[in-house]
């Protein structure tokens, strides 16, 4: 992997359409990660069309006729196996994960069975309806309640653990989003570690700032909503288990170019020292406060680097 990156911008006439915006509730994160790849890759050199994705995106691609499409959306449509489908069909080469792990690996429930048959750890978790939710503690708190296919924390709320009753705020969501994960509440440290190519990054401990409860989407995306360890100060074998469930879980889920995996470490006084994976993200984010392109620079490439590498990677049939 690292044989395809570094060196000189490529000064290629290959032409990218970047695939951003979209349909889903992260929409504005996917339209800051789209800048920011059509920027770094014209930069590199290539021939680069930005497209604000609607559902004419067929006739988008054919007015375009890409090389090559760098899948820069995130959530619903993006994210899910939708969009790599429609590329299939199209036979456009496109990065990242292929429908089926895409599909896989957005869907909470079915990722957290199949990475826990290849022996990374997870939370206890099941699905309900939002009304079921709201109207009482479907497990004992403290838990989490999620969307089961949102990325970006989207949706996500915590009951404390003294909580009487499921706080109102769980009562939003679309009309399409009618069936949320109800997930045991893991204490301790964030942890993330990302998979490019063959290559297992190193470990990143996220701390929430300004009196966040955790990685939320403020957190993650608001300047100085979070202070990122890196690399996370953890005991070796802690940190080595962190890389090899990363690779693991983005195997089992048979993913393809780059993939991120979230972890909660229970190192607190009297916890129960597990190390629980979150979720798997197959489309992670590339804004100036992402983890991914700072995991790839403390590893030694630029932002332009990576985003070349990946689209050098882009097939079909992934």
């Amino acid at each position: 992997m690292t044989d395809h990156l570094g060196g000189a911008p490529a000064r290629t006439h290959k032409h990218v359409a970047v695939l951003m915006g979209g349909l889903s509730a992260e929409r504005e994160v996917s339209l800051r990660s789209g800048a920011a790849v059509v920027e770094a890759l014209r930069g590199e050199g290539y021939l680069v069309t930005g497209i604000d994705v609607g559902r004419d995106l067929a006739q988008q691609l054919t007015n375009v006729n890409p090389d090559v499409c760098f899948n820069a959306l995130h959530g619903q449509f993006g994210e899910d196996g939708c969009v790599q489908g429609l590329l299939e069909l199209l036979a456009i080469p496109y990065t990242h994960s292929g429908v089926l792990a895409s599909a896989l690996a957005m869907h909470k429930e079915r990722a957290k069975d199949v990475m826990q048959l290849a022996g990374v750890a997870v939370a206890q978790a099941k699905l309900v309806t939002r009304e079921q939710a709201l109207a009482e503690h479907v497990m004992p708190p403290p838990y989490v309640v999620k969307p089961v296919a949102e990325g970006s924390s989207v949706g996500v709320v915590i009951v404390a653990p003294d909580a009487e009753r499921p706080p109102n705020s769980i009562a939003a969501g679309g009309p399409l989003d009618q069936i949320v994960m109800v997930e045991r509440f893991i204490a301790g440290r964030e942890l993330t570690c990302a998979v490019i190519g063959d290559f297992v990054t190193d470990v990143i401990e996220i701390v929430p700032l300004k009196g966040l409860t955790f990685y939320d989407y403020e957190a993650k995306y608001a300047p100085g909503g979070s202070k990122h360890e890196m690399p996370a100060q953890l005991l070796p074998d802690v940190y080595q288990s962190v890389r090899f469930l990363t690779l693991r879980a983005h195997q089992a889920l048979d993913c393809r170019g780059v993939s991120r995996a979230d972890f909660r470490f229970d190192d607190t006084p009297g916890g129960t020292g597990e190390l629980i994976c979150l979720e798997v993200n197959t489309q992670p984010g590339m804004t100036g406060t992402s983890l991914v392109p700072e995991l790839a620079g403390h590893a030694g490439w630029s932002f332009g680097e990576l985003v070349r590498w990946m689209v050098e990677d882009a097939s079909c049939n992934r």
